[in-house]
């Protein structure tokens, strides 16, 4: 049984983005909201405050009577936005953080990875990879469709990933002000975690200016959103004004360098690095992650010899092997020994067995060989080579 137990803390592992990004997209409605409430009640206070420094209001009834209606205009005002924030934003975001605890707790109660319920838990964990590398190589109408057939559209990020597609598109379109928009909702954590993104977008969008020939406009946009950067990034904004000396044709390298259209590559590259840091995500696809893990664990040096080949070992495939080459040797504390020929483990019910020349095998082949030889047994890669199978000698691993 404890062969076949719930490897909880390994799984949680994989698990942790798939509780943290709607956490984290929850934690962005409540810092909205409570902007709201900070402005709003911030007028209000004030307000409260001029109407009792006037002294005396009955001086003036429709003066006071207008702004008690205004501060009361405001709240009420307040309340339905945070009440349609709520309903839109919020209440949503809870369902799905609500459901996907609720199916990581359904772990807790299948005792083993045998059971029907382990491998019904599986299939939709599978199926949530599925879509999460759909979403990543642009598949998204795949994506939709496997989330919609299989019920799991609380369990993926189609959303967010729909969001890094359209602000990427427009990269790739040569335009900062999507990405510029999504830095402005994001600025704090952005500063928190020392990202320069929004930097780099307004370097480039400088740059443009500048290859087109826009001087005044460049020196207007370097003045306004440049300059503000001055402690963090000053060698590149001392550089960027000697930009409009030089035209994009120029061969001055570090000019060259500014003017060079595969920068727009390296923004979608940092903007994804970006997203993926603030929403929890990791860099690579969750089933590659899976596959990496899977296959470190069982490579062995053996799973390249065709002779020492095992038929019921992944690595020992040709395809997966050529995947599992960029990824290290397993470590095992405790060795496992495998027989070439049934691919069965060899223990103490099934021994391993060794032919005088040094050959081993299990004790399940040899026993089906005595049975058909008179006793007799061979070895299976040189059959040339017999023995009596009173003769063979038991192997010990010490």
């Amino acid at each position: 049984m404890s062969h076949h137990k719930v490897n909880m803390e390994g799984i949680m592992l994989f698990e942790q983005p798939f509780a943290r990004v709607p956490y984290e997209n929850y934690r962005k409605v409540f810092r909205t909201s409570q902007k709201n409430i900070e402005k709003e009640l911030g007028t209000v206070q004030n307000a409260a405050k001029d109407l009792a420094s006037k002294g005396s209001p009955e001086a003036d009834v429709e003066a006071t009577t207008k702004a008690i209606d205004g501060m009361i205009a405001r709240v009420e005002g307040l309340k339905r936005k945070l009440s349609d924030m709520q309903e839109t934003a919020g209440k949503p975001t809870l369902e799905v953080m609500r459901e996907r605890l609720e199916h990581l707790g359904a772990l807790e109660g299948i005792e083993a990875t045998n059971t029907h319920e382990f491998r019904e838990w599986s299939d939709v964990r599978l199926d949530r990879w599925l879509v999460d590398w759909s979403l990543r190589n642009g598949k998204e109408k795949s994506a939709r469709k496997i989330a919609s057939e299989k019920g799991i559209e609380k369990l993926v990020d189609i959303e967010l990933f729909s969001d890094i597609r359209r602000i990427e598109d427009a990269l790739n379109r040569k335009s900062c002000t999507e990405a510029l928009a999504w830095c402005s909702e994001n600025k704090a954590a952005l500063r928190k975690l020392k990202n320069t993104l929004e930097f780099d977008l307004r370097l480039q969008e400088y740059i443009e200016l500048a290859r087109a020939r826009k001087t005044v406009e460049a020196m207007a946009y370097s003045k306004k959103h440049l300059l503000p950067w001055l402690d963090t990034h000053r060698r590149q904004i001392i550089q960027a004004p000697a930009l409009l000396c030089y035209p994009p044709t120029t061969a001055c390298s570090p000019y060259k360098r500014l003017y060079d259209p595969a920068r727009w590559t390296t923004l979608v590259q940092s903007f994804r690095l970006a997203i993926y840091h603030l929403s929890t995500l990791p860099t690579e696809p969750l089933m590659h992650l899976a596959m990496y893990a899977g296959l470190a664990s069982l490579k062995l040096p053996t799973c390249y010899d065709e002779k020492h080949r095992n038929v019921n070992c992944p690595i020992c495939n040709v395809d997966l092997g050529a995947l599992a080459k960029e990824v290290p040797y397993s470590h095992h504390v405790n060795s496992t020994i495998v027989c070439r020929v049934t691919g069965k483990i060899m223990d103490a019910n099934n021994m391993p067995l060794a032919m005088p020349h040094g050959q081993v095998y299990s004790k399940e082949v040899y026993k089906e060989q005595a049975s058909h030889n008179d006793g007799y047994v061979f070895d299976p890669n040189n059959p040339g080579d017999k023995a009596r199978f009173a003769d063979l000698r038991k192997v010990f691993i010490s």
